[in-house]
């Protein structure tokens, strides 16, 4: 028996892997975050199966759900939105898991900031631009951040972020980054990503609450900060440059077989 921590994806049913799509269809008990895994990814769960919304559980009462199926010899596939590595709260199960001997494993999943990207045919890593991506949070009722990780310290690096869980604290992440990236940053709140009611907006740091604001959004967003967002001023990639050579593209223009090992 194994539990199957799986990533569902940002929401559409087929972005989903085939590994973790596979593993559903296997597992006799399925355990899901109701209000963020989108119906037709749990309805590959096999017929007969226990389907459960884990939505209004607490932590005990899902551990209590693996441990009954433990005990029937049946596999868990216990289903997360996006990326479980990600705000998962997957690493607090794992701790039960293991102080119980149960085994379990994990499937990544396409991240929201992944396919936000997507959504808005956009590179998030630009040269001369941008070469990092800074993924976090802001300060909520159910978790704090850590000393150092507050917006205005990330901000000093100029990095595109990727600020999760905190459209509602959006009047804040204009404060702290504008001194930082300047009013008119590029940003992009991307809500409810590959889902049928998908909602993008698109502003700066000058104007983006109050867009928001209109769009009547408060949950369920991803807030992209930087000038990546900002259009076609970038540097050519090294990478295809006619004198930049490597050992798939040697100066002679002959590919040279790899020896063997």
């Amino acid at each position: 028996m194994t539990v199957h921590f799986i990533g569902a994806g940002p929401g559409a049913a087929d972005l989903i892997t085939v590994r973790g799509r596979d593993l559903i269809r296997a597992s006799k008990v399925v355990l899901y975050a109701g209000s963020l895994v989108p119906p037709g990814i749990v309805a590959e769960a096999p017929e007969g199966a226990r389907v459960i919304d884990t939505a209004p559980m607490t932590l005990d009462q899902i551990i209590d759900e693996m441990k009954a199926a433990d005990a029937a010899g049946h596999d868990v596939a216990r289903v997360h939105s996006g990326d479980p590595a990600l705000y998962g709260a997957i690493a607090e199960q794992m701790r039960r898991l293991d102080a119980l001997g149960i085994d379990y494993d994990v499937t990544p999943g396409v991240p929201a900031y992944a396919a936000a990207a997507a959504a808005l045919g956009a590179e998030l890593t630009l040269p001369g631009v941008s070469q990092t991506v800074i993924l976090t949070r802001t300060s909520v009722r159910s978790s704090g951040m850590p000393a150092g990780e507050d917006l205005g310290t990330l901000g000093q690096s100029g990095a595109t972020l990727a600020i999760h869980l905190s459209v509602n604290n959006l009047g804040p992440v204009v404060r702290e980054l504008t001194p930082h990236y300047g009013a008119d940053c590029p940003v992009v709140v991307a809500c409810r990503v590959s889902w049928p009611d998908e909602k993008i907006i698109r502003g700066t740091l000058a104007d983006i609450r109050d867009k928001v604001k209109a769009a009547s959004i408060t949950r369920t967003a991803l807030i992209l900060v930087g000038r990546v967002l900002g259009g076609g001023d970038f540097d050519d990639s090294r990478l295809y440059a006619a004198d930049h050579h490597h050992v798939l593209r040697p100066p002679d223009g002959k590919i040279r077989k790899r020896e063997k090992d």
